[in-house]
């Protein structure tokens, strides 16, 4: 195990005037805390802290960060408190250490949940101070280098939780060489078989391979000198997790990958990076389509580099990547490489304490993420859009006037549109492709211009969730697909607590909500409307608490069998929900009764709308039932089903027909045929649905005797002169037996 003057002497060789008192008072009291803890290998558990501060000694991190990582488990695991650890070491170091502890007590129902409530609190604390990430992708490189010792059962949810999160995280943040490791541990545990077989299979072509390596960096050295380009040149080999997943996405063998070798050129300057593509694409031929020029356009965690292939010596196919040193400083650490920390002023500095005037695109990136996915998700969907949004590979695309957008790939333009804004997002009804109209599932490439053409009519409907690949797209459109629900269930409130202040002989106001709300347990009024309309609260409960005083007036039924008390209610709703066109006029009293009934336009209204299994079609008498949750369910007044409801009169709604002429929608009705068992039968029916202009929405097979088959018929007609049209005309069929309208 270190020792303390050990620790603060690796601190000494990248920073001279290291604070030796804050490094030794942070080793002692972590080392008192933890005391005779043990981890599961036996070892003492402070020799965890500080080997997760020895990894960030390579960093070259300072001292304030060297503390943390020693302190990072002590209030989570031992006596310690945030007011200790503030009063010792000050209120920065003790909300750093707080970001990186895990939540407690979490009354969640499921592990994803709490994993995501714990990776909401660390990414919120992540946005405030990059240090907590550092600490942390240090922290779980140290457990995943010491998993072995873990129980077997924790292994695999731990390495998956790395692989899914920690490693891509690293990716992100430009920490390469962090992530490749996270990755082989991860890969080890979750697939141990062709982990085993992918590291066998590279040692035996890295040591097959030993002299072409090494006669292709002579030659590539020698191409440079003849320039006077100083260069050094190194090959590299893939990792084992980087060729199995090539092989997965790309179905490929192990002898079909062209690229498991490449080589990096490192030089002394940006010009020097060109000159060098230079004399190497006018000597060998490149290779079309993988050529990349990262330091024009860097990747959004800040790694520049020129990506090329070309066909080399020995005519072999050669992948190089060329940067300068800075830049390869970059690529391995990421924002590490910046040492970027906040001093006592809140000014970004580095490692020395030199200001750093500009925020590093990767930790910017982070933040913008953690604030558009904090506010909103339920745990379940953070966790899921976070890992959508730290996948790495991507696409660069541009949008008219020249921005540039940076998407995964495999993003679509409806990903591109909310990229630029969430209200582009929400307004996109089609995109141009390069000037062209495509579809809204097109896949994005490299290079395309992109203008999404919008309407302020749009609303982005659900099943845009299933096509875009960003985060930000699917939680945007969760976001807008709950609010419009809400406003169908808002609107269905409003209405039916006009209807119930009309009836209680009062004037219905959303402001006389304001002063109610304590008494509903509703936040704004929209909820107390909302709530009424999803029948969650009671139209009656809502009249009572603005008007105190009100005794509602029930209507009883005389003690009479349930089925004459039905009818009584049926009669008396049929004489509410009329609808134009009948052959009688309506009397006064039912056009009173109509005018505060519900209008319905369809399940395609603004209303939250359903139809009963049997249907109901225009033409109907129809009455509403409130179903708690899911809006109005439509009935045909003659429904035996709505004797389910006769001691439930508070659910029943007053609803009419309110259609457009010309209105295209179709309604749902139910048929019962008995058609005669005979070869074609089924097609003479099928014939006259089709011929009279109606829809066979599903078809079953009821009953089956030796001469006939009963079948249940559910279509969509436009209203009911279509319907009964449609039945005369399967009863005048000669396949057809029997046909009649089935009502509950």
């Amino acid at each position: 195990m270190m020792r303390q003057y050990e620790l603060v002497e690796r601190v000494q060789r990248y920073k001279p005037d290291v604070n030796e008192a804050l490094l030794n008072k942070a080793y002692v009291y972590a080392m008192q805390k933890h005391g005779h803890q043990r981890r599961a290998s036996g070892d003492p558990y402070f020799s965890h802290p500080l080997e997760v501060a020895a990894i960030l000694t390579d960093m070259h991190l300072d001292e304030a960060t060297i503390a943390v990582a020693l302190l990072h488990d002590t209030i989570e695991d031992t006596s310690a408190t945030r007011a200790e650890i503030d009063e010792l070491f000050g209120p920065d170091i003790g909300k750093l250490v707080e970001g990186l502890t895990k939540l407690k007590k979490l009354d969640l129902v499921s592990k994803k949940a709490e994993q995501a409530e714990n990776l909401r609190k660390l990414l919120l604390a992540i946005s405030e101070d990059v240090r907590v990430l550092l600490v942390k992708l240090a922290d779980r490189l140290h457990n995943m280098r010491t998993l072995h010792h873990v129980p077997e059962s924790k292994r695999l949810r731990i390495a998956e939780e790395t692989m899914d999160i920690y490693a891509p995280l690293a990716g992100r943040m430009g920490m390469q060489g962090m992530r490749e490791e996270l990755e082989e541990l991860a890969f080890r545990y979750i697939n141990p078989e062709a982990y085993r077989t992918v590291t066998e299979r590279l040692a035996e072509m890295s040591e097959r391979s030993k002299g072409v390596l090494g006669d292709i960096e002579k030659a590539l050295s020698a191409q440079f000198e003849k320039y006077a380009i100083k260069a050094e040149v190194k090959s590299r080999q893939k990792k084992p997790w980087s060729v199995f997943r090539k092989m997965e996405t790309k179905a490929l063998s192990f002898e079909q990958l062209s690229d498991i070798f490449g080589f990096r050129v490192v030089v002394d300057s940006v010009e020097d990076c060109y000159r060098a593509l230079g004399s190497i694409h006018t000597t060998w031929s490149m290779v079309p389509g993988r050529f990349k020029d990262y330091i024009s356009t860097p990747k959004q965690n800040d790694y520049r580099s020129i990506h090329t292939t070309i066909v080399g010596p020995s005519r072999q196919r050669i992948e190089l990547q060329i940067r300068t040193r800075e830049m390869n400083k970059i690529a391995e650490y990421g924002v590490a490489a910046h040492s970027i920390y906040k001093d006592n002023a809140g000014k970004a500095t580095n490692g020395a304490g030199h200001t750093i005037s500009k925020e590093t695109n990767a930790y910017g990136w982070l933040r913008r993420t953690i604030e558009q996915l904090a506010d909103g998700d339920n745990p379940e969907d953070f966790l899921e859009n976070t890992k959508l949004e730290l996948f790495q590979d991507q696409v660069f695309c541009f949008t008219p006037k020249g921005m540039l957008i940076a998407l995964p790939r495999g993003a679509t333009p409806i990903d591109f549109a909310y990229a630029v804004h969430t209200d582009v997002g929400d307004t996109c009804v089609g995109a141009k492709v390069n000037g062209r109209v495509m579809p809204l599932m097109t896949e994005l490439k490299n290079g395309d211009e992109v203008e999404i053409i919008r309407s302020k009519a749009q609303v982005p409907p659900a099943a845009w969730e299933s096509i875009v690949v960003t985060g930000k797209a699917r939680s945007a459109i969760r976001r807008a697909t709950k609010n419009a629900i809400r406003k169908q269930y808002s609107g269905l409130g409003a209405r039916i607590l006009e209807r119930a202040f009309e009836r209680a002989g009062k004037k219905f106001s959303k402001d006389s909500l304001k002063s109610v709300l304590h008494r509903l347990a509703r936040k704004d009024i929209e909820d107390v409307l909302a709530s009424v309309g999803r029948g969650e609260l009671s139209s009656n409960d809502v009249v009572r608490a603005v008007f105190p005083d009100y005794k509602e007036e029930r209507a009883t039924h005389p003690a009479k069998p349930r089925e004459e008390g039905w009818s009584k209610i049926r009669n008396a709703a049929g004489m509410l929900f009329q609808i134009p066109g009948r052959s009688t006029a309506p009397s006064r009293k039912e056009q009173k009764a109509q005018g505060s009934a519900v209008p319905i336009r369809g399940v395609s209204g603004d209303l939250p709308v359903r139809f009963a299994p049997e249907g109901a079609v225009p033409g109907d008498r129809i009455v509403g039932i409130m179903q708690p949750g899911s809006g109005i369910t439509i009935y045909p007044i003659q429904s035996p089903s709505l004797m389910a409801f006769d001691d439930q009169p508070e659910r029943w709604i007053d609803v009419r027909w309110d259609l457009d002429e010309g209105s295209k929608e179709r309604f749902p009705a139910r048929l019962s045929v008995t058609a005669i068992n005979a070869p074609g039968s089924l097609a003479d029916i099928a014939q006259v649905v089709a011929a009279n202009d109606a829809n066979i929405h599903t078809l079953s097979m009821i009953r089956t005797a030796p001469d006939f088959t009963e079948m249940l018929l559910d279509l969509e007609v436009w209203d009911l002169k279509h319907l009964n049209r449609l039945i005369s005309q399967l009863k005048d069929n000669s396949s057809v037996s029997d046909a009649r309208r089935v009502n509950g």
